[in-house]
């Protein structure tokens, strides 16, 4: 194993179910319930990991809070980004609709029901394709 490999990353909810629906609707993956605080959403390239606001206390009192983030944006890479936005914009909160982005891609971005954005995005130019080849 190499020294250091990215494999998740973990979302604190105040509202757990809701939380996990949402990722599950978006993913069409099936959270898997580790504990009553706390499910994945396993992906091939990693893992979304949503526990409860108590779980945190297992490290440390009071160093997270549910609901509070705005610095954060979940990417997903999609096969068609314009088909994606309408399977989803009447269930999530839209931030934005499909557009071109400067980098290449094709992004639509909403908000998980905490507040988390998340991105979606299909690379459509040559560069852009080029480096995503062996993730879409």
């Amino acid at each position: 194993m190499r020294s250091m490999n990215f494999v998740s990353t973990r979302l604190i909810a105040k509202d757990l179910k809701a939380m996990v629906a949402f990722y599950e609707r978006l993913t069409g993956v099936e959270a898997e319930w580790l504990a009553p605080v706390f499910a994945e959403i396993v992906l091939p390239g990693a893992t979304l990991a949503i526990a409860s606001e108590q779980t945190a206390s297992l490290f440390a009192e009071g160093i997270v809070e549910g609901g509070a983030n705005r610095t954060v944006i979940i990417e997903f890479i999609v096969a068609d980004v314009d088909a994606e936005f309408v399977r989803l914009k009447d269930r999530a909160d839209v931030v934005h609709a499909p557009k071109l982005m400067p980098w290449g891609n094709r992004s639509a971005q909403f908000r998980d029901p905490e507040g988390t954005l998340v991105n979606l995005f299909t690379p459509v130019s040559d560069a852009a394709k080029a480096r995503f080849e062996d993730r879409a």
